[in-house]
């Protein structure tokens, strides 16, 4: 049913939790640190994310900023922590639900099942990074080498839609049907100009390009520099 990251420092809850989840059809990755958890929450990308607070090398509160700064993926606490103060603080944090051990294997089959379903596919989604640009389409802001971006709205809609399909060579119509809702067809000037002012803030030009590579007769791609 659902690819679950299980990040718990415990190799017997770990077993445990794999053996109750593989049984329900949830397929299962461990990673025993928080920094093994990141690096496996990158590469593989899981549905949901089991957390423990109680980790080697860093408290389970600060891995969930740490994966809330890359992606939106449902995360459930799990924690003998008993605080309300600190789960309020959690889910605050960015946790999406919290279960204090010890619980039943079915109790977390269903909070794994209510997070998938409230992860409601029309949101926006998390950052889209390209090379040194991060783009975050809740926050509407644009990070290049750590450094936030001053964009017009419209500047910040155009370069999100090139990079949600970095790589990929869009043409001025699409952007113009797409960005600037003109299906029908509209000035090619207006994606120009655009162009050239969001060149202008990420400190290149047309005929020095880092990101924004201009394809003659076809359109223009966003690709992280080489």
């Amino acid at each position: 049913m659902a690819d679950v990251l299980i990040v718990e420092d415990d190799a017997t809850i770990r077993t445990a939790l794999v053996r109750a989840l593989s049984a329900r059809d949830h397929s299962t990755m461990t990673a025993p640190t928080a920094m093994d958890g990141l690096q496996s929450l990158v590469a593989h990308r899981p549905d949901v994310v089991l957390l423990d607070l109680g980790l080697p090398d860093l408290d389970g509160a600060s891995l969930l900023a740490m994966i809330r700064a890359v992606s939106d993926v449902p995360v459930i606490v799990l924690s003998a922590r008993d605080d309300g103060a600190g789960i309020v603080a959690l889910l605050d944090g960015g946790a999406d639900d919290y279960l204090v051990k010890p619980f039943a294997a079915d109790q977390l089959d269903a909070r794994i099942r209510a997070v998938l379903r409230r992860a409601d596919p029309g949101r926006p989604p998390g950052p889209v990074t390209v090379g040194a640009l991060v783009i975050d389409a809740r926050a509407r802001s644009v990070q290049l080498d750590g450094v936030t971006l001053d964009l017009s709205p419209k500047e910040f809609d155009l370069l999100h839609y090139l990079a949600e399909r970095a790589g990929e060579v869009i043409g001025k119509r699409e952007l113009l049907a797409k960005v600037w809702n003109q299906p029908y067809g509209g000035a090619d000037k207006t994606v120009d100009v655009h162009l050239h002012w969001l060149r202008r803030k990420l400190g290149e030009s047309a005929d020095a390009p880092r990101y924004l590579h201009r394809v003659r007769g076809v359109g223009v791609k966003l690709a992280p520099p080489t």
